[in-house]
């Protein structure tokens, strides 16, 4: 790691520390100053904005559009501040993309894996880029996870090792004598992972949520053999069950991070295992599907961010589909950011199906939850496929009247949410199917989309 980089990244981390000790008035005086610094240059910068939100600039945020990742990629040579930036040339930067290059010598560009419909790029500067970085600091702190200059932190993460996946562009950065590394790609064989965890020893374990499960119970197996001090998920839902078999296996509960590409940390669990959101870094709209704000204790169907950092690529009112909802109250930790109670995915894990009344129906993950963290398996999936659902399970022996309950009692749940109830497929696998980005996906459609 750059030790200039490691300088300005410990001297943000102190700036950022100060916000936590601020009282309420003096965050959102904050966010205001923020967020006017952030659009005056965007409107001078940005022939996207200058058009985009044309008539509106003296408008405050929740009437402004909503910027999508479709605009986003559609316009991106007009939505960037700098005009020596092409589609076609980052395009080609990231088919070339191995450790901790730059774009044009000065930008870090990382990705989506395009899950959501399409693969989103996303540029950062170095003053952009060190505030990535020091918001996942953040998170480690509030986990007790600490590197300094006098300080070493033997890290494993077991996510993707995909150049471009922004998790691994900041592992590049961050390689160095403080932070040693062992980087996992959650797609290799598990007695892999198991085998090389066990040689390395980590103090902090970083890990999708669906990998601290699976890895939990090769922990509980006697397979797998390390004490981490904190773990830490991230990536995907932490379902109850999840946190259980972690806490079960390393004898305290993980952390869980909710972050995203295109902002990087937005929350993160404190001490007491409450997760704030970071609002002195990006503005979370929690919204329904007509981008209405809703009301706290209620699951939104979507957030917009405003990443008050950005100016590369400024995102402003950018639509993520994450169903989230906010807390009420606040916390013994002190700190003035407002909580966040509840992330239940993403709205393409909402299931579609024929209504008993007519139309369509939407079921919950929730639903799916109930039924599927009964189950004694190591991993599970819900797949729904023109011919019905496949519930794959992994991690256990196979019992074909264990798996007839099963198919059973998710009939009987789904028939109580008033739908026509298709038929329901288990079967045992070796592993759950994951994601090119390493990722295990709960629940997920294979319908044509509507």
């Amino acid at each position: 790691m750059d030790v200039r980089i490691m300088a300005r990244l410990l001297w943000l981390r102190r700036q950022l520390r100060r916000h936590e000790r601020w009282v309420r008035p003096q965050l959102e005086a904050h966010q205001a100053r923020s967020l006017a610094a952030l659009r005056q240059y965007a409107y001078a910068r940005s022939p996207f904005y200058q058009r985009f939100h044309r008539g509106l600039t003296d408008r405050p945020l929740p009437e402004l559009p909503v910027l999508t990742k479709a605009l986003a990629m559609e316009h991106f040579d007009e939505l960037v501040t700098d005009r020596a930036i092409r589609l076609r040339d980052v395009e080609a930067h990231l088919a070339t993309l191995q450790g901790d290059e730059r774009f044009l010598g000065r930008y870090w560009l990382s990705a989506t894996s395009g899950s959501t419909g399409r693969r989103g790029l996303f540029l950062s500067n170095l003053a952009e880029w060190i505030t990535v970085l020091a918001s996942y600091a953040r998170a480690n702190d509030w986990g007790g996870a600490r590197a300094g200059l006098t300080r070493r932190m033997k890290l494993a993460v077991v996510s993707t090792t995909t150049p471009w996946h922004q998790s691994a562009r900041v592992g590049a950065t961050l390689r160095s004598w403080w932070v040693p590394t062992l980087r996992l790609d959650a797609t290799d064989p598990t007695d892999s992972v198991v085998e090389r965890l066990n040689v390395w020893q980590p103090e902090t374990l970083v890990a999708y949520a669906s990998m601290a499960r699976l890895l939990a119970g090769e922990q509980l197996a006697g397979r797998l053999r390390i004490s981490p001090r904190v773990v830490f998920t991230a990536s995907e839902v932490l379902t109850d069950e999840t946190r259980r078999r972690v806490t079960e296996a390393w004898g305290r509960a993980p952390f869980n991070v909710y972050a995203a590409t295109e902002s990087a940390g937005i929350a993160s669990e404190c001490e007491h295992h409450r997760m704030h959101l970071f609002e002195d870094l990006v503005i979370a709209e929690v919204v329904d599907e007509h981008n209405r704000p809703v009301s706290t204790g209620l699951y939104g169907d979507k957030v917009l961010v405003t990443v008050l950092f950005s100016r590369t690529q400024p995102l402003i009112r950018y639509e993520m589909s994450d169903s989230l909802r906010l807390g009420t109250g606040g916390c013994a930790c002190g700190r003035p950011f407002a909580l966040l109670d509840g992330i239940q995915g993403r709205a393409e894990d909402v299931l579609h199906f024929p209504a008993v009344a007519g139309g369509q129906a939407a079921i919950h993950p929730n639903v799916f939850h109930r039924v599927m963290e009964a189950a004694p398996v190591a991993e599970w999936q819900v797949v729904q496929e023109p011919d019905g659902l496949h519930v794959l399970l992994a991690g256990s022996a196979d019992g074909s009247l264990a798996d007839e309950q099963l198919a059973a009692t998710l009939e009987h749940e789904l028939a109580a949410q008033g739908i026509v109830v298709p038929r329901v497929m288990v079967r045992r696998v070796a592993a759950i199917p994951r994601t090119a980005a390493g990722k295990a996906p709960l629940i997920s459609s294979r319908l044509p989309r509507q």
